[in-house]
């Protein structure tokens, strides 16, 4: 294994799953407050849920968002 190739596709994933993440979240955030399903001063939890299923592998990350 190339250690240099796996480091930098690893990273170039995790930064594809982070703007991805960070659009959808904007988005389901901001269409709650202009819904008047949140006020926009709670704490949203929130739960990534990551699966190598080619190694047997399955972790949630959870921890909760402040909005205001």
């Amino acid at each position: 294994m190339n250690e240099d190739t796996f480091n930098l596709q690893v990273r170039k994933y995790l930064k594809k799953v982070g703007v991805t993440s960070q659009r959808e979240i904007e988005k389901a955030v901001r269409d709650a407050v202009a819904s008047g399903k949140l006020s926009g001063n709670e704490k949203v939890r929130a739960t990534v849920t990551l699966k190598l299923p080619d190694l047997g592998v399955e972790l949630d990350v959870d921890d909760h968002i402040a909005l205001g």
